[in-house]
Parts: C-alpha cells; sequence; structure tokens
C-alpha cells in the first residue's frame, strides 16, 4: 500500500510516527467528532420548535464548513487557483445541499438511531441508479448486500414504528431523499477529482459555500428566513452554540475520515466508521431516555451483514490476499512450533 501524501488533516504532524499509531490516532479521532457531532444534533432537536427551523441550521452548518475550508485552503493547501469547473460544483452545492438538509431534518421525524441505520444504505440508490442511468451490471453479492439492508431497514423501522409514539412516515421520506442525493454527490465527486485532479478540500469550500448561498436564497424566499433567525436568538446557547460545536465536530470527523481512505484504504476506513456508527446508536440510548426492543439490534445486524458483503465485493482481490497472509502466517508459525518442540525433544 502506498504511503499517504501528506495529510490534509492538520491538527496532527504524522509524518514523525508509524502506521500503527497513525491508525489509532484517526480511529479515536474519528470515534470523538462523530459521537460529540451526533449528540450535538439530537440535542439540538430537543428544542421544542426546531424541526420547523432545520434549514436555518443546515445554513449555518454549511458556513462554517466553508470557512474552515477556505481557512485550510489558504493557510495549508498553500494554492487556492480553482482546479475543477465552477458548473461541476454548481451541480454538487444542490446535492450537498440535499442530502445534508433532509439528513438534517430527518432527526426531527424520526428516531437518531434510526436517521442513522438509513445513512448506512447508500448501497441501494447507487445500485437502483447504476442500472437506470448508466446501464451497469452488478453481480449476485451486490444485489445480496441490496437485499439485506433493505431488509434491515424494513426490520428497524418496523421496530420504530412500534415502540415510538411519534413515529412519522414523513421523516422516512425525507432521509430516503438524503440517501438518494448522497448516492449521485459520489459519482460526480468521483468523475471531477479523477478528470481535473481536484483535492478533497476544494471540493468541500466550492460546495459549501455554493450550498450556503443557495439555503440563504431559498429561506428569504420561502419567508422563513427571519422567524428562524428570531428563534434561534431566542435561545442562542442551544442553537448557535451547540450548531458551532455540531459543525466543528462534523468538519473535522469528515477530515479524520479522508485521511483514512487515503493512509489505509476504504475497507478499513469504512470498518471504522461503521463501528463508530454503532457506537453512535449506543450513546444515542444512554443519553437520550426512547424506547427500546430487540428488533433494533436485529435490524441493525442485518444492515452491517450488507454493508460487508458490499465491502467484499469491492475488494475480493485485497481480502483474498489478506487471508492468504494470514492462513501463510499461521502455516509458518505451526511449522515453527513443531521444529521448536522437535528440537526440545
Amino acid at each position: 500500500m502506498t504511503e499517504p501524501e501528506k495529510t490534509e488533516f492538520r491538527c496532527i504532524n504524522f509524518s514523525k510516527i508509524g502506521r500503527v499509531e497513525q491508525f489509532f490516532i484517526t480511529t479515536i479521532l474519528v470515534f470523538i467528532f462523530f459521537v460529540i457531532n451526533g449528540f450535538f444534533l439530537e440535542l439540538i432537536y430537543r428544542l421544542d420548535g426546531m424541526k420547523d427551523h432545520s434549514w436555518y441550521l443546515t445554513m449555518m452548518q454549511f458556513l462554517c464548513y466553508a470557512l474552515f475550508s477556505l481557512l485550510n485552503q489558504v493557510f495549508f493547501a498553500g494554492n487556492v487557483a480553482r482546479r475543477g469547473e465552477m458548473r461541476v460544483y454548481l451541480l454538487l452545492a444542490v446535492l450537498t445541499v440535499a442530502t445534508m438538509g433532509l439528513s438534517n431534518m430527518a432527526v426531527g421525524y424520526l428516531n437518531y438511531p434510526t436517521q442513522v441505520i438509513f445513512k448506512c444504505c447508500k448501497l441501494i440508490p447507487v445500485l437502483v441508479g447504476g442500472i437506470l442511468i448508466q446501464g451497469k451490471k452488478y453481480g449476485w453479492v451486490d444485489f445480496l448486500a441490496c437485499a439485506c439492508m433493505s431488509i434491515g431497514l424494513i426490520m428497524f423501522t418496523l421496530a420504530d414504528s412500534k415502540v415510538q409514539p411519534n413515529f412519522n412516515l414523513y421523516g422516512v421520506a425525507v432521509i430516503s431523499g438524503a440517501l438518494v442525493a448522497d448516492a449521485a454527490i459520489g459519482n460526480v465527486q468521483e468523475k471531477t477529482m479523477k478528470k481535473n485532479e481536484v483535492k478533497n478540500n476544494e471540493m468541500i469550500l466550492y460546495s459549501y459555500s455554493l450550498g450556503f448561498v443557495y439555503i440563504f436564497i431559498g429561506l428569504v424566499a420561502a419567508g422563513q428566513f427571519l422567524p428562524a433567525f428570531n428563534f434561534f436568538s431566542q435561545h442562542p446557547v442551544q442553537t448557535y452554540g451547540y450548531g458551532v460545536v455540531f459543525s466543528i465536530s462534523g468538519y473535522l470527523g469528515v477530515n479524520a475520515v479522508l485521511y483514512q481512505v487515503k493512509a489505509f484504504g476504504a475497507l478499513t476506513a469504512v470498518t471504522v466508521t461503521t463501528f463508530r456508527k454503532m457506537v453512535s446508536i449506543i450513546v444515542s440510548f444512554i443519553i437520550f431516555s426512547k424506547p427500546f426492543t430487540i428488533g433494533y439490534i436485529w435490524g441493525g445486524l442485518v444492515v452491517t451483514l450488507g454493508i460487508y458483503l458490499n465491502l467484499y465485493s469491492n475488494n475480493k482481490d485485497y481480502m483474498y490476499s489478506l487471508l492468504h497472509r494470514i492462513l501463510q502466517h499461521r502455516i509458518n508459525r505451526q511449522k515453527q512450533v513443531k521444529l521448536e518442540h522437535g528440537d526440545i525433544v
């Protein structure tokens, strides 16, 4: 595996520490930042009336992300010249607004753990869109992974509907829309990064800056900007205060994951983020009192199975190589033990 280029995650200088230490440090950071992110998102929506102003919260989040990426671009990247095409960034901004805005909005209508489980299942719209739009062909493992995710989502949603008095199907529709937009983002980002050699930070900078403008114009046009501004001003700590922490932790968490993808590969990064999501769900149940049923566990396990079937489908060669190295190591170890035993005898 190739060594990562100079890190874009600027909090820690990784150049003087080993790869094992890099992995453990970034994994801890991923868990810390995203658990904090999820905690404050759910805490914000505990405020009465907050779900009516979720787009204002998203606008604030976009502003924070844009400012952080601008600082990173100016002080660390050293080159502020744009490489990507503006028309692509205009499209990316629309998709990013849709996926993050709808995802935030869904928390006002769904249990936070249900929202997290849905966000794990991006493969479903990716697979459907690939077949209908691009005419792609997928293997049986991909369809099995998609089926597991679908069944797991149904199990988790049914469990949620049984124990949550305020369960709302509108929330399911909202988070499903976020998933579709998120799936489209991946295809556009991948194509743009390969074509123009665009860095992650530039893509974040333009996507969120333009997205902030979109949301601001939308709120003003819909007559929702002033009511949201007044609501946030009446509860500054629970809105602006918590919102800033929510945004900072989210931005740093994303950068930690991106570093892991570069340094250790997508398989390792997805494994870390999957377990992180499990921890976020557990923390949510522990800190925020909510009804619990065994159906949550079964649904979550089926979704997790689907995630790893998808990982297996996309990383067969790597997994076969890893399994071969593990088996070879065990064989060599057994031979060594036998030789040592023979020497003693």
